[in-house]
């Protein structure tokens, strides 16, 4: 009896001793380990999603409300534009030759798409507008004429209305214009003010892939 009252002494020490040494140990592991994180550097905060950010936000006009791109084109000789204007060959000698009003034929383009989120909270947070306007600029007649002029020629333009869906999809609905302005004084060769694709409406899905990321690498050229 007496054995055994002393072996249950020696392994309720021995647990004694064992937790002691446990919990004085972790103390010193836990401050080691803090002083090697504060002495890494800190990484770059993970970027929060896209839904939560916009839940943050403001309700109309939030941040990033306004994105899209411009572009400027030049043709150069021989290698004109045609918005549909004036007949392929309004340069002829029945037409005026080289001084036929008819010279809607451009040098310079001037393009870009612009889109609208206006709002930042609710389902209306997926709708979103587009406006994507072509302006062209130029004198010039095919095998007849080619200067540098900037004369103002038009623009053909389009507005989207669309809604955000899963998966990257959007519907949409798209009103395209016939040209502006209308001309009425460019002689016989003038073939109307329709322009590019005339004016219709169009209702569709597009799926988007890919970023601009996923092709220049996590270092794009600014």
């Amino acid at each position: 009896m007496k054995i055994l009252s002393i072996l249950i002494c020696c392994l309720v020490l021995s647990c004694a001793l064992f937790a002691q040494s446990t919990g004085g140990t972790e103390p010193p592991q836990a401050s080691v380990s803090a002083q090697t994180s504060s002495a890494l550097p800190e990484g770059p905060a993970a970027p929060s999603s896209s839904i939560s950010s916009n839940h943050d936000n403001r309700f109309l006009l939030p941040t990033g409300w306004l994105y899209g791109y411009g572009q400027f084109d030049l043709a150069p000789p021989h290698n004109e534009p045609d918005p549909g204007l004036c007949a392929p060959n309004a340069g002829q000698p029945q037409y005026g030759g080289v001084n036929a009003p008819c010279n809607k034929f451009a040098r310079y383009l001037m393009s870009g798409n612009l889109v609208f989120h206006p709002f930042g909270r609710t389902l209306l947070r997926t709708l979103k507008f587009e406006w994507s306007p072509t302006l062209a600029f130029g004198k010039n007649l095919p095998h007849t004429l080619y200067t540098w002029d900037w004369n103002w020629i038009g623009m053909e333009h389009s507005w989207v209305v669309a809604v955000d869906l899963p998966k990257r999809f959007d519907f949409r609905v798209t009103q395209h214009f016939i040209w502006a302005p209308q001309y009425n004084n460019l002689g016989p060769a003038y073939i109307g003010g329709n322009g590019p694709w005339g004016r219709y409406l169009t209702i569709g899905v597009r799926k988007s892939f890919g970023t601009y990321r996923d092709y220049y690498g996590p270092q794009p050229i600014k």
